[in-house]
Parts: C-alpha cells; structure tokens; sequence
C-alpha cells in the first residue's frame, strides 16, 4: 500500500481526530482496573474485544456495509487483531493483575509513539535519521532506568508484560493507519473486530463460566467502558486521524495520552506517585517529541 504525501489542509484534521482516539484511550488503565476488582483479568481481556465485536456488528449493519473484508487484506486484519484486539488488552490487563499500578502502566506505554513510528518506517519502508532512533533509544533508557528504580535493580514480570503491550499496539496502529488511508477507520475497526470474534466470543463465554465473578457498578462500568471505547469507538477517530495526518504525525497526539492517564489514575482511583514517576513521565514525551522531529 503506497504511502500518500500528507496535504497541508488534512494534517489539522489528523491531529484533531487522533487526540480524541488518545482521549478516550487514557482511560483505558484505570478502565481496566476498575474492570478487574469484578471480573477475572482473562475474561477483560478478551470479552472486551467480544463486547466490542456486537458493537462493531451492529454499525457494519446499520451502514450495510460488508460484514467481512477483503480476502486480500485478511493478513493486515490478522496483524491488527494479533495487535490491538488480543495483544495489548491481554498483556496490560495481566500487568495490572501482576501489581502495575495504573500509572507506572502509563509511563512505560509512553514509548508507543516512537514504537509506532518505528514499525511505521518498517512497512512503509522509510528510512528514518539516526537522530530519530537515538531518541528512541534515550527514551527506551529512561524507561529502563525508571523500572529499575521501581523494581529494587530488577524488571519485574509486569514490566515484561507492559513491553508486550508496547509492541503489540505499535504493530496494530501501525497497520490499521496504514488500511485506513484507503477504507474508513470505523470499517477497519469493525472488520478486525468481527474477524476476532469466532476466536474472542466463545473464549468469553468459556472464561465467563469458569471464572468466578464478583461485579458491582464499579467494576461493569470499567468492563463497559474497555469494551465499548477503549476498544471499539475511540479506534474511529484514531485510525482516522493516522490516516488524514501520517501516522507518525497524528501518532504524536499520543504524547499527552501517559499524562492524561496519570490524572485520570489521581482522580478517579485515589493513585500517589511521586516526583519520580512525573520526571520519567517527561523525559519520555520529551524523547519522544525529539524522535517525531528527528524523523520528519
């Protein structure tokens, strides 16, 4: 798939639907957490992606469109289901359940706009400066040094999980951007969705009966909200966005998305981090904004 050239008119667009993709994304840890005080971290993970699936069945067929994609286009759906719909809910849901707090999460998940571009430059065969992957590598430096910091001088298995999730997403965006520049964003969402959903359905029916469940206002609100907007709408207006502005343009909305996640995990879950989670927190953005520079 080619890659077109971003015109000056479309680029505010971009950035403009991205950063309500990266709104409605922030919330997507505390979500998660809140999911998990009722139900299994398993069954969030994945009946997220089947909540999501109705949702997406539900507009293929109020807009008549085709309920499949092209068989041509079935690999690129893989990736964005191996991505978005399994990969990163599954990995950061079970990082919460391993002892994460919701903005240690957000800190590390600050990389996903470098990664992004990163797999960016990979399938659109670009050729970034080594300026650009220095940054990257600042930026991955002061992630290390800040899970270290956190861990007593070792990575714990959470961190792991959160590099998973890292790398997950960045493939999913990545390919779903690069689908939306010739189908609506709300179209390819919805067909990785229901190309999922043979495997995400029963596998939540199966978790659902074998799990033990204990939900409150709280903890389906929490389900709801990662099913219905992590993971379905606020996918619109981001592969949109990445389609109008460049993905790794539009991808730097992103930026504020491990600062608004912080706020959201101060107010609505009561969370104290100190000066130390707030400077890696900024050296990050900082890194990344150089790198977005770097590559342009």
């Amino acid at each position: 798939m080619p890659h077109p050239e971003v015109l000056p008119g479309t680029a505010w667009r971009g950035t403009i639907l991205a950063g309500l993709g990266v709104l409605t994304f922030s919330m997507s840890f505390p979500a998660t957490a809140f999911a998990m005080r009722g139900f299994d971290p398993y069954l969030v993970a994945v009946g997220r992606a089947a909540i999501a699936a109705a949702a997406a069945l539900v507009f293929l067929l109020a807009t008549r469109a085709p309920l499949l994609p092209p068989r041509c286009l079935l690999g690129s759906y893989l990736l964005i289901v191996a991505g978005v719909v399994i990969g990163f809910p599954l990995f950061s849901g079970l990082a919460l359940d391993a002892g994460a707090s919701a903005s240690h999460a957000a800190v590390v998940i600050g990389l996903l706009p470098a990664a992004t571009a990163a797999c960016a430059a990979v399938r659109g065969g670009e050729r970034p400066r080594p300026l650009f992957w220095a940054t990257c590598a600042l930026g991955a430096a002061a992630i290390t040094a800040f899970t270290l910091s956190r861990g007593g001088g070792h990575v714990t298995g959470a961190d792991l999980l959160l590099v998973g999730a890292l790398v997950s997403a960045a493939v999913g965006y990545t390919e779903g951007g690069r689908l939306a520049r010739e189908i609506p964003g709300s179209r390819v969402i919805s067909h990785a969705l229901v190309v999922a959903a043979p495997l995400t359905v029963p596998v939540t029916v199966a978790l659902a009966l074998a799990t033990e469940s204990r939900p409150d206002a709280v903890s389906v609100a929490g389900f709801a909200y990662v099913g219905l907007f992590s993971m379905f709408l606020g996918f619109i207006p981001w592969y949109a966005g990445l389609a109008a502005g460049g993905i790794a343009r539009a991808g730097q909305t992103q930026l504020a998305q491990p600062l608004l996640t912080l706020v959201w995990a101060w107010l609505l879950m009561g969370e104290r981090f100190g000066p130390v989670t707030v400077v890696a927190a900024v050296a990050v953005l900082a890194c990344v904004a150089a790198s977005q520079r770097a590559r342009s």
